[in-house]
């Protein structure tokens, strides 16, 4: 039970504008997220709806879960200290 991952706009143009070895960081722990959207470290946005984080390294990975549809939307990625606002 996989699931798909997709990327909103801002988040794709955000992954693109990194050095390539944390692209290629990034994108490895995506596709971890494919088979456990909840893994340990993940923690819950507070004051957001159904708003999930994960780091790695000095950047976050924002994202939403739809179960319903298996489906993993990632809305933003950046570096710890810009990504909530």
């Amino acid at each position: 039970m996989a699931y798909s991952i997709l990327l909103a706009p801002p988040a794709e143009r955000q992954l693109k504008a990194l050095p390539e070895a944390t692209q290629k960081r990034i994108v490895t722990r995506l596709k971890t997220l494919q088979h456990n959207p909840r893994p340990q470290g993940v923690k819950k946005l507070a004051g957001e709806d159904d708003l999930y984080r994960i780091r790695e390294g000095h950047y976050r990975i924002i994202y939403t879960i739809r179960d319903k549809a298996l489906v993993l939307l990632v809305v933003k990625i950046g570096d710890r200290k810009e990504v909530y606002r």
